[in-house]
């Protein structure tokens, strides 16, 4: 009788991958981070266990987006008062903090629980092409989507 084996988190072996933003299209590229973080690549995958590799993305200053999405496209939070909105569009968002467009991207297509928060701390995002992780030797990603 065959059994079906689950993930154990700490069995899970853990690989570097290291992807470059420059021209690719932001929601693709990050459906394929989540996936890669959550561990859906791998034959292993166990949707309550973080089997996950690390993704370090580079040049997350020169992601693109489609269409009038550079204006058009706002992110919101709140302060908690009573009309504390707050709202930045998806260009002043690049020039102030260029790695927040991907980690929200990622994180919204992450699980909102404890999972998603231990997932997302595995997720080093860099403006620029240099990086601090040379040492884990970093896989580059072929990835399927373009510019």
């Amino acid at each position: 009788m065959r059994r079906t084996t689950m993930a154990k988190a700490e069995e899970a072996k853990r690989n570097w991958v290291l992807v470059d933003a420059e021209g690719k299209i932001l929601g693709r590229m990050a459906a394929e981070i989540a996936a890669i973080l959550r561990g859906k690549t791998k034959p292993v995958y166990t949707p309550h266990v973080d089997a996950g590799d690390f993704v370090v993305v580079i040049n997350a200053d020169k992601v693109a987006l489609t269409g009038r999405k550079w204006s058009q496209k706002m992110y919101y939070h709140h302060s908690g008062y009573p009309g504390g909105i707050k709202s930045i569009s998806a260009e002043k968002l690049r020039q102030k903090k260029p790695e927040e467009i991907i980690r929200k991207a990622v994180w919204g297509m992450l699980p909102k629980n404890r999972l998603g928060r231990k997932l997302i701390k595995k997720l080093k995002v860099y403006a620029g092409p240099d990086h601090p992780h040379v040492a884990q030797r970093p896989e580059p990603l072929e990835t399927k989507t373009g510019a």
